[in-house]
C-alpha cells in the first residue's frame, strides 16, 4: 500500500508536532499560489514517493519550481511543496514505541583534491569495499542522475570539473543511504524531549516500527527551541545506517525487533500437540482442535482427510506427514498446532517438528503390518514411540493404560506421563495415581480426571454427542484422550465440558467417523473402519442398534496381509445379515479379484451360507443399497468402500428429500 505523506503531516500537525509548512497540489496551474503561500526556498517531493525518489530541495526560482514539479510528477499524481528548512538531516528509529537509535545522514558527496574530475572522484568513492549495488552492502554506490547534474550545475560544475583541494561537493539533495549517503551515529546525543517527541509520533501514526526524518541544526536541543521539524515518518525504515554507521557506535537495532515479536520470557514457539496411534487419531485430533478453538485460540490441525486452520480446509487428502506439519507450523496465523502423526510419514521423513508439548498415543493395534519392514506390533510400537520421544522433558505423554504397548512406551518416556483408561480399577491407573499421577478415566458413566486420590468429573458421557449416548466405547476412549491432553495443557474443566457438549459428530465435523444418515425407512452409517480393531468397535456399536436387517458394505486394502483382510471379513460376517463387497479402490498392487476372494473366504469361515453381493461400481452400489433397503434396516458402509460415500449419500438425500 503506498504511503501518504499528506495525511501523516496532518496527523502530526493536529498533535502539535513541529512539521514543515507546506501544501499539496496536483495541477501545475496551482503552483503560483503554492509558492506564494509557502514562500521560497522550497522542497518538492511526490506524495506517494519513497527513498528520496522524485525529490528536489532548495528551489529558489519559479523556473526551478516548474522543473521540480514536473520531475516529481513522474512518481506521484500529487506533489508536496514544503518550506525548505536549513539544517542537518537526522533519522530517528523507534521500535515498539521506544527510541533505539538516531543517525545524522549525510548526502552522497565527494571531496576535491585539486587533481581529479568529479566523475573520477565518484569512481574512486565507489571503489570503497563497503559500497555495493542496492542494499547488498552497508553503503550504496553513487550513481549520476538528474539530481546530481542539477546540484553540480548550481555550482557551475560538470562531471569534468576539477574541485579544489578540500572542497565538499554534494551529489544528492537527499541523504538516503539508498542514493549513496552515509551516516553518523548520534544516539547518545539526542535530547530527552526529542526522544519523547519521537516515541509520541510512533503512537500517533500507529507504527510499532518507524523511521522519523527530522531536519534540524542538531538533536541536542529540543526541536521547538532550535526550529527543527519532522519531515516524514517511514513505515519500513532501513537498518543499515544504524547497524553499520560510517562513523560512531554501531547499534544492534534488530534486537529490539526480536524482543518486540518474541518478548523475553515468552516461548517463541507455538504449542504443539501430536496425536498418533492405530485407531482414533483423526477424531482425537479434531476434538482437541475443537477444544482449543472454543477457548479463543486460532488452531491449525492436520488429519487424514486434510489440513485445516480453524474450520477452513486448506488442503485435501491424507495430510498426516511431516510436510503437512510444516505447512501448519509455518502459517503465521496459527497460534496452536494439533498434528495427527501417522506411521507412514514417520517412516518416510520423520515428524516435521523436533519437540512437541504433548504427545498422545490412542492405541496400538494390528494394522499396516507387513509394510515397510513393520511386521509385528513391537515394530509398530517403536514407530509410534517416536512421537513420545519428541515430547519436551517438561511436557506430557498421554497414553492408553488399557493397551500393553502404550504402557511399554510409557516406561521409556523421558517426559511426564499421564494415562487414560476405560476402567478406573485398571492396575496401571491405580498404581499411577497412588504415586500422585494424573489420569482420565471412564467411571460410573462419567469422563473423570483423577489426580492422586481426587476425582474431578468433567461430564456424563450421555451428554457428549461424540459418544452416541455412551454407546460407542472407542469414541469414549477418544474423548478421554482429548480431555486429558487439554486438561494437562491448562484448560479449565468447565471450558472442556462446554467444548465436549458442542462437538457434534457429522459429515462436516468428523467426516468418515460414525456419520449417520437418516432416510425415510432406513439408516446408513458411514465409517472409515479399515482394520480388525476398527471393525470390532463398529460391531460393538451395532449390537446396540435394533434393525430389521443389518447390511454391510466392505472392501479390503491391498497392502495389508492376507490374514488381516480375512479377519475384517470374519468380523463383518458376525455383525451383518447381508454383505456387499465393493472393491472400488485400495488395490495397492494386488489384483481386484484376489482381494475379493480373501474377503469371501473370511466371511464363509463364519457363515458358509451368507448372502454376498459383489458390486465394484460405487455409484451403482449406492443406488442398489437405497433401492433394496428394507423398512427398518441399518446399512453400514465401512472403509470408505464406496468412493466418497459421505458426499454421495449427502447429495442423494439433498436431491431426493431436500435435507
Amino acid at each position: 500500500m503506498p504511503s501518504n505523506k499528506d495525511e501523516t503531516k496532518r496527523l502530526l500537525q493536529d498533535s502539535a508536532i513541529p512539521v514543515a509548512k507546506g501544501v499539496t497540489i496536483s495541477d501545475i496551474e496551482d503552483l503560483p499560489d503554492a509558492i506564494k503561500k509557502v514562500g521560497f526556498p522550497l522542497v518538492f517531493k511526490p506524495l506517494d514517493g519513497n527513498h528520496g525518489r522524485g525529490a528536489t530541495i532548495n528551489v529558489k526560482t519559479v523556473k526551478a519550481a516548474t522543473e521540480a514539479f514536473e520531475y516529481a510528477k513522474n512518481y506521484s499524481r500529487r506533489i508536496i511543496i514544503e518550506r525548505f528548512i536549513t539544517g542537518y538531516d537526522f533519522r530517528v528509529l523507534v521500535i515498539d514505541h521506544k527510541m533505539v537509535a538516531a543517525a545524522l545522514r549525510v548526502p552522497a558527496h565527494i571531496t576535491g583534491n585539486g587533481q581529479d574530475t568529479v566523475q573520477q572522484l565518484i569512481d574512486k568513492e565507489n571503489e570503497d569495499p563497503r559500497r555495493g549495488y542496492g542494499h547488498e552492502n552497508v553503503l550504496t554506490e553513487i550513481t549520476v542522475d538528474r539530481d546530481t547534474l542539477d546540484l553540480l550545475a548550481k555550482k557551475d560544475y560538470t562531471l569534468d570539473s576539477i574541485p579544489p583541494q578540500g572542497e565538499t561537493v554534494y551529489l544528492k539533495s537527499t541523504a538516503n543511504l539508498s542514493t549513496g549517503g552515509t551516516s553518523i551515529d548520534v544516539t547518545d546525543l539526542v535530547h530527552p524531549q526529542n526522544v519523547f517527541i519521537s516515541e509520541r509520533i510512533s503512537r500517533i501514526i500507529g507504527l510499532d516500527i518507524c523511521g522519523i526524518d527530522i531536519m534540524a541544526e542538531n538533536l541536542t536541543q529540543p526541536l521547538p527551541e532550535n526550529g527543527g521539524v519532522v519531515l516524514e515518518v517511514n513505515a519500513a525504515p532501513g537498518f543499515r545506517m544504524h547497524l553499520a554507521p560510517s562513523e560512531g557506535l554501531p547499534r544492534n537495532v534488530a534486537a529490539p525487533v526480536i524482543d518486540m515479536l518474541y518478548p523475553p520470557g515468552k516461548d517463541a514457539r507455538i504449542p504443539i500437540i501430536a496425536v498418533t496411534g492405530t485407531n482414533g487419531k483423526t477424531t482425537t485430533t479434531r476434538l482437541i482442535a475443537h477444544i482449543v478453538k472454543s477457548n479463543g485460540t486460532r488452531v491449525g490441525f492436520t488429519t487424514s482427510d486434510g489440513i485445516y486452520v480453524q474450520n477452513t480446509k486448506l488442503m485435501k487428502g491424507d495430510t498426516t506427514g511431516p510436510v503437512s506439519a510444516e505447512f501448519i507450523l509455518r502459517d503465521p496465523t496459527v497460534e496452536f498446532a494439533v498434528l495427527e502423526t501417522a506411521r507412514g510419514g514417520i517412516l518416510r521423513a520423520g515428524l516435521g517438528f523436533n519437540k512437541c508439548d504433548i504427545g498422545v498415543v490412542t492405541n496400538i493395534q494390528e494394522d499396516h503390518l507387513g509394510i515397510s519392514d513393520i511386521h509385528t506390533l513391537d515394530d509398530l510400537c517403536r514407530v509410534k514411540e517416536v512421537v513420545i520421544g519428541a515430547v519436551k522433558r517438561t511436557g506430557w505423554s498421554v497414553l492408553n493404560a488399557d493397551n500393553k504397548y502404550c504402557i511399554k512406551i510409557a516406561n521409556n518416556a523421558d517426559s511426564n506421563v499421564a494415562y487414560f483408561s476405560m476402567d478406573e480399577k485398571n492396575p496401571v491407573i491405580k498404581e499411577h495415581c497412588k504415586k500422585g499421577g494424573i489420569a482420565a478415566i471412564y467411571e460410573n458413566g462419567y469422563i473423570t480426571i483423577k489426580k492422586g486420590d481426587w476425582k474431578i468429573r468433567v461430564e456424563k458421557v450421555t451428554h457428549i454427542p461424540l459418544t452416541f449416548g455412551g454407546s460407542v466405547d472407542f469414541m469414549i476412549q477418544n474423548v478421554l484422550a482429548a480431555t486429558l491432553a487439554t486438561f494437562l495443557w491448562g484448560y479449565k474443566i468447565e471450558d472442556i465440558r462446554m467444548s465436549l457438549e458442542t462437538f457434534i459428530p457429522s459429515a462436516a465435523q468428523t467426516p468418515g467417523r460414525m456419520n449417520t444418515f437418516k432416510f425415510k425407512e432406513f439408516k446408513i452409517l458411514v465409517d472409515f473402519a479399515h482394520n480388525p480393531d476398527g471393525f470390532n468397535g463398529i460391531k460393538a456399536y451395532l449390537q446396540t442398534i435394533e434393525a430389521t436387517e443389518h447390511v454391510g458394505v466392505i472392501s479390503g486394502t491391498g497392502d495389508r496381509r492376507d490374514e488381516d483382510i480375512k479377519e475384517t471379513a470374519r468380523i463383518a460376517a458376525q455383525m451383518f445379515d447381508k454383505i456387499i463387497i465393493c472393491q472400488e479402490k485400495y488395490l495397492r498392487g494386488r489384483d481386484q479379484q484376489e482381494i475379493i476372494n480373501l474377503l469371501i473366504d473370511g466371511i464363509h469361515e463364519i457363515k458358509p451360507n451368507m448372502e454376498i453381493i459383489i458390486n465394484n461400481n460405487g455409484n451403482d452400489c449406492l443406488k442398489y443399497i437405497i433401492a433394496t433397503a428394507k423398512s427398518g434396516s441399518y446399512v453400514t458402509i465401512l472403509s470408505d468402500t464406496i468412493d466418497n460415500a459421505i458426499v454421495k449419500v449427502s447429495e442423494y438425500l439433498d436431491k431426493e428429500f431436500g435435507v
